[in-house]
């Protein structure tokens, strides 16, 4: 019997919701919300009954029967102590994404969301591939700051679903594989895939600059700059995130765009644009160094990937060394569904999650 999956994809400016059929999208939905929407609710979690009330009425409208459902995922929060794949939205992980997230993100409402729809029908609710989920290795958690130890964070959600998605292809498993996903999008961020666990990876503030991140550089510099007295630390982070790489260098981070400019002769869009590219094959290149085998692919995937003039680019520095592959797009509802799919078919284990803080005695 087909299994009927609610998708709940909470962000900052937007409610996305969709229904599949296994693997089958049915319905689908992205609610816009204004600054002016949300001023009501001063703080994120007061806005959980407004969002849930949205999606509930576009429910109605589209006559779907909510009692159809086997079970409701949202997606993962920014959350402490978790590994990839899928969590049972139980006491534990309820109480932790109303208070011990590690910071405020609309994707904190995925887990209470789908609990919201799921609880009242008596079916699992499910989180799947947070973004903080993390499994590297002890040697990689390593950095030259004593005070300073490395986490996982990556855009787990898209990187393991296409592995998933060209391992399906290769007739293959994803947990055989070696892989090197590259997330292009408006961050960036590097995986390897080692049998099925993310062992090692680049953020999307530690890697290449892209659309709107500064990437990594000297620290000396950054230093430099922080104690200047020219910038405060809301204006660094910006730099940093939001206003840096090629917003910073060329005023858009429309990849569009810029290869507009580049088409009309403008010799420094196109010197950009090599360096994005030369940046994205670097970090690849260091998470090659992260394998004792060798690997299957290097995946290209994420928005940016659509662009060709990029990926010919970072194919150019690539190909003699390992195959690439070409998946753009971020699929991030199919990716939550398909995920559900596997924990409800018995091919995936369902986590529960530790808490970090003792549940508070009732």
């Amino acid at each position: 019997m087909a299994q009927l999956i609610l998708v709940l994809n909470p962000g900052s400016t937007s409610t996305k919701a969709a229904v599949y059929e296994d693997e089958r999208p049915l319905l689908s939905c992205s609610i816009a919300h204004t600054n002016q929407d949300l001023a009501p609710y001063p703080t994120l979690y007061d806005q959980l009954d407004y969002r849930v009330s949205l999606v509930r009425s576009w429910l109605a409208r589209e006559g779907f029967d909510l009692k159809r459902l086997a079970a409701v995922v949202g997606r993962g929060g920014i959350i402490p102590n978790i590994v990839a794949g899928g969590y049972r939205v139980d006491a534990g992980l309820l109480d932790c994404l109303r208070h011990h997230t590690v910071f405020d993100h609309a994707s904190n409402l995925g887990g209470l969301m789908a609990a919201a729809f799921a609880d009242p029908l008596g079916i699992p609710a499910f989180i799947y591939d947070a973004v903080t989920s993390d499994e590297l290795l002890p040697e990689a958690r390593v950095t030259g700051f004593r005070e300073v130890t490395r986490t996982s964070f990556c855009h787990v959600l898209n990187a393991r679903a296409t592995a998933h998605k060209y391992a399906q292809a290769m007739g293959r498993t994803y947990g055989d594989m070696n892989l090197v996903v590259a997330h292009l999008g408006g961050g960036i961020s590097i995986s390897a895939h080692s049998h099925g666990r993310i062992i090692d990876s680049v953020s999307d503030d530690a890697g290449p600059f892209s659309p709107d991140r500064a990437g990594s550089l000297n620290m000396q510099y950054v230093v430099e700059l922080c104690y200047s007295g020219r910038y405060t630390k809301a204006q660094m982070m910006k730099k940093i995130r939001g206003e840096g790489g090629m917003s910073a260098l060329l005023g858009t981070h429309d990849a569009r765009e810029i290869e507009r400019r580049i088409q009309n002769g403008d010799e420094h869009a196109a010197l950009v644009y090599r360096a994005q590219a030369l940046q994205i094959a670097k970090g690849v290149g260091i998470m090659l160094g992260c394998f004792q085998e060798l690997i299957d692919a290097v995946i290209l995937t994420g928005g940016l990937a659509h662009s060709k003039m990029l990926t010919d680019m970072v194919v150019g520095y690539l190909h003699d060394l390992c195959r690439i592959v070409i998946l753009p797009g971020e699929n991030e509802m199919e990716a939550l569904a398909l995920g559900t799919l596997r924990m409800l078919r018995g091919e995936e284990s369902v986590h529960t999650y530790y808490p970090v803080c003792p549940l508070p005695v009732r």
